[in-house]
């Protein structure tokens, strides 16, 4: 009997069948063919429908997975537009140059990688040749993200080329002489060559998805017209299992992003070993990206495996292959053909058919050597396919065999990674299978001989004319002759320079006021791209929306819920603004495209991003490194700055440590303003050097970081002759008497408070205490910039060394102030203590070092000891180490604030 609560599966489709008949009709031919020609053809059928139904754009979930063959069969493939025998001897030449270059190294003990070249030669090869558009053709050519270990292989082509060395070649990875070439993609050790670092995995995939999502948006700005240009990512399939690879995956498919293709070299290997040991990370990846909405197209097998397929007139080859682990496959590659017999067509009876007709030759070709990645027919037709597609993004999934025509000490080997370099008899294996002309005569002392057929030998010229026809040498990275941006009218910052009188003003609203002005500037103001990852209310910054709009390729297709207010949520097609959702690193890869235009399409953009502090560094440091490597300029504006700025958000929210960690990179300028006025100078000041007129000396190529905090608080006038001081990072903002304190006795004693951001006005309140309640004079200095402070101070004593006089800013600040010193921040003390050993005065220093935790503004002070009575107390205390008040003052303090 049934059991009436049991959910039946036809109330469990919520569609109403308008023909239940027919309806059954389909099911009953389904359990037809399943009992006659068995599951296998029922589920071949079924799979062959579903990819009829997408095709006809008939509204069906997707297959997330395909059988493990070539998306693209052989009958379809397209002819090569070239001379695939040519291709082959300059792809042979390039093996061999990035194998020796290595070997070569690997005496200075620099090392290098080897393998993963050897695996990806095709897929580079074949994009260079036929598809990568150059800079020296319309527009801007097309963008590459190189995998950063396959470098050698790069470099060997622009041996080929021309554009490098043996001399280059030998100092690979040795750059300190000056003709070296660096480990990896790095655009700021070679400026000409490289557009994009790579190598820290996850980035380059989610930096190309947000370069042609830029791309576009610089087209529908009418910025210019990039349209043309193609943006190429090739990965590792074990670089996909890094959050950022596969972050933004949606983004791409759901903006259609044509103008990008991914290229995922599957050679089922990373560092240590295979991938995905037990599973197949090409049908992992597949379902990943078709569940994303892209476009997959597999390359998986070589012409070899052609007579294999059309023996497969049941399918069990298919199905071996699909449920075969990819560590086993990788066991084949350096097994035998009696193995392969066994334990690949021993499976099945239909398969053991097969095998019988099959020589151990062929099996070994098939198994060991022809994979689709290896081929430029295969590889020709997957881009072929990828740039002809329209409407969403393509990933290409490339079948190789890490360590190919490396040698059987290579290929497959779970160590090849590792593995810096080959023996003598290695190569001339290699150069053997290769068929280049190389005599064992040119092995000198075993040392491994370049090859190169002559600068104007067959396939030299060929590469030359590929090149020129495509629009010039590739990778390259163009420094273009952009003119200075003019500077926005002085009137835009000197409207700080008055203060905000009895009205109290966020430092991270005066920010947004500025750039509320600088973006109606008639010359510069379209260039400015505001970046915000889905916080532009916490920040003030809702304003801009009806006036910028926000970015999306759809423009608005809905009636937006709060049409009816001013500051309505508006998006368009030509939106300025970029509001990223809750994404750190979206918007920081946004920041990179925008910061780097300059040199990408030779169009000047001016990039701010506005972030939680907290969560900015902390959580994108890395990505910030690759800014710097980058060459990338703008701002990064840290909100809602400090530990004990934000009122009841606690540990995770309260930022200490950001100025410590943006002072490890190199390229940025760290700023902590304390005040509107500054915010302006230290805006103007960085417009100029990275926009403008660049001082002799200076290098443009840096990008700013200020750190503006949402304490409402009173915002002084701007005293006279201090932009030097702002910009190089500390000047006197008053003493005891221009405050108009009453310091009774004449020779009072004196201290020196030196304060940044918020922790300014505590330190001025502290200054009031101290001479109102103690009879200690204290003059108060601003110091915007502990790191620029610094960094002079290094270069100081640089010079130093080279036996130039230079005295470091901060001394020549605070020269002749009397008394000792202290310093108030609201990070941790680190942060102030950059400077202590440049300071002549005695040095001591007040900071919020520890974990945050959710109270007021007032509490979180009095627990780090920050607050102004603490400052007093700590004032106090110095100056009695010194004798200059008594030592009990030091204990009363602390009764009487209740420390």
């Amino acid at each position: 009997m049934t059991d009436p609560t049991a959910i039946q599966p036809s109330e469990l489709d919520q569609l109403p069948d308008r023909d239940p008949e027919e309806t059954a009709e389909w099911q009953a031919s389904l359990d037809a063919v399943t009992q006659a020609a068995g599951p296998h053809r029922a589920a071949y059928l079924m799979r062959r429908t579903l990819e009829r139904a997408e095709g006809n754009g008939l509204a069906l979930p997707k297959l997330l997975e395909t059988d493990y063959v070539n998306t693209i069969p052989t009958a379809a493939e397209p002819s090569v537009d070239g001379d695939e025998a040519m291709e082959a001897r300059i792809t042979a030449w390039n093996r061999w140059n990035a194998a020796a270059m290595v070997t070569r190294g690997a005496k200075h003990g620099v090392g290098g990688h080897i393998a993963t070249f050897a695996s990806a030669a095709w897929l580079y090869e074949t994009g260079f040749n036929h598809f990568f558009k150059g800079k020296e053709g319309d527009g801007s050519g097309d963008q590459l993200f190189i995998q950063g270990h396959a470098s050698p292989g790069i470099y060997a082509r622009a041996f080929l080329d021309g554009r490098l060395s043996e001399q280059h070649l030998d100092n690979f990875r040795q750059e300190s002489g000056g003709s070296g070439l660096p480990s990896y993609p790095h655009p700021r050790r070679l400026p000409w060559l490289w557009e994009f670092p790579t190598v820290s995995m996850g980035l380059g995939p989610l930096s190309a998805i947000y370069q042609a999502r830029f791309n576009r948006y610089l087209t529908s700005r009418g910025i210019k017209d990039v349209s043309q240009s193609h943006v190429w990512a090739f990965l590792g399939d074990g670089e996909m299992d890094e959050p950022e690879s596969t972050a933004a995956l949606t983004l791409a498919s759901r903006e259609g992003l044509d103008n990008l293709t991914f290229v995922i070299n599957c050679n089922l290997q990373r560092l240590d070993g295979p991938v995905r040991a037990n599973f197949k990370i090409v049908q992992e990846l597949e379902a990943r990206f078709r569940g994303s909405g892209w476009n997959v197209v597999k390359s998986l097998w070589g012409s070899a495996w052609d007579e294999l397929f059309q023996l497969d007139t049941t399918g069990a080859l298919v199905r071996r292959l699909r449920e075969v682990p990819d560590a086993q496959v990788q066991t084949y590659q350096t097994r035998d053909a009696a193995y392969i017999r066994q334990d690949f067509f021993g499976s099945d009876p239909a398969l053991v058919e097969m095998a019988k007709l099959l020589s151990d030759d062929k099996i070994i070709e098939c198994f060991r050597f022809s994979r689709g990645g290896h081929e430029s027919r295969k590889v020709y037709a997957a881009y072929r396919a990828a740039v002809s597609h329209k409407g969403a993004p393509t990933v290409i999934l490339a079948q190789t065999v890490k360590g190919h025509t490396l040698g059987e000490g290579f290929a497959s080997k779970n160590a090849n990674h590792q593995m810096k370099k080959l023996s003598v008899d290695e190569f001339k294996q290699m150069r053997d299978l290769l068929e280049l002309p190389i005599s064992d005569s040119q092995f000198v002392d075993g040392v491994v001989p370049y090859g190169h057929p002559g600068a104007d030998a067959p396939e030299v010229r060929y590469l030359q004319e590929r090149r020129a026809a495509l629009g010039g040498p590739a990778p390259a990275r163009r420094t273009h002759a952009v003119a200075p941006l003019p500077a926005p009218a002085d009137k835009t910052f000197a409207s700080f320079d008055k203060g905000s009188g009895s009205q109290n003003l966020a430092t991270t609203m005066a920010f947004v006021r500025l750039v509320k002005d600088l973006v109606r500037d008639k010359e510069t103001g379209r260039r400015w791209v505001p970046i915000v990852p889905d916080e532009a209310r916490t920040f003030g910054m809702e304003s801009l929306f009806p006036s910028l709009g926000i970015y999306s390729p759809k423009g608005q297709t809905y009636e937006p819920v709060d049409r009816d207010q001013l500051m309505y949520y508006k998006e368009a097609k030509d939106g300025q603004i970029l509001n990223e959702g809750i994404t750190e690193a979206g918007s920081m890869a946004d920041f990179i495209a925008a910061s780097t235009a300059y040199s990408t399409h030779g169009e000047t953009m001016i990039p701010f991003y506005i972030f939680y502090s907290m969560f900015g560094w902390q959580r994108t440091a890395d990505q910030m490194w690759q800014l710097g490597d980058q060459l990338g300029r703008g701002f990064l504006v840290g909100a809602t700055a400090g530990r004990t700025t934000l009122t009841g958000e606690g540990l995770q929210h309260a930022d200490g440590h950001s100025p410590v960690i943006a002072a490890t990179n190199p390229a940025a300028l760290s700023y902590d303003p304390a005040f509107a006025y500054e915010i302006a100078a230290i805006v103007k000041d960085g417009l100029r050097r990275m926009y403008g007129e660049a001082a002799p000396g200076e290098d443009q190529d840096v990008f700013y970081y200020l750190t503006v905090y949402n304490e409402p608080m009173p915002q002084p006038a701007k005293p006279a002759g201090v932009d030097e001081g702002i910009v190089k990072g500390l000047y006197r903002f008053n003493t005891a008497e221009s405050a108009g304190l009453n310091v009774a006795a004449a020779n009072a004693p004196r201290i020196q408070l030196l304060g940044s951001g918020t922790a300014i006005h505590w330190t001025l309140e502290a200054q009031k205490l101290l001479a109102e309640e103690w009879g200690v004079a204290a003059d108060v200095w601003s110091a915007t910039s502990w790191t620029e402070l610094r960094r002079d101070a290094l270069e100081a004593d640089a010079a130093l060394l080279r036996g130039e006089e230079r005295v470091p800013f901060v001394r020549q600040a605070l020269q002749g102030a009397e008394g000792p010193v202290l310093a108030v921040s609201d990070y941790m003390r680190q942060v102030p203590d950059q400077i202590a050993q440049w300071v002549e005065q005695d040095w001591s220093s007040l900071g919020a070092d520890g974990f945050g935790l959710s109270d007021t503004r007032q509490a979180a002070r009095r627990h780090f000891g920050v607050d102004a009575q603490s400052i007093v107390v700590a004032a106090l205390a110095q100056l009695a180490r010194r004798g200059e008040v008594k030592a009990s003052a030091v204990k009363e303090a602390r009764e009487r604030y209740g420390l």
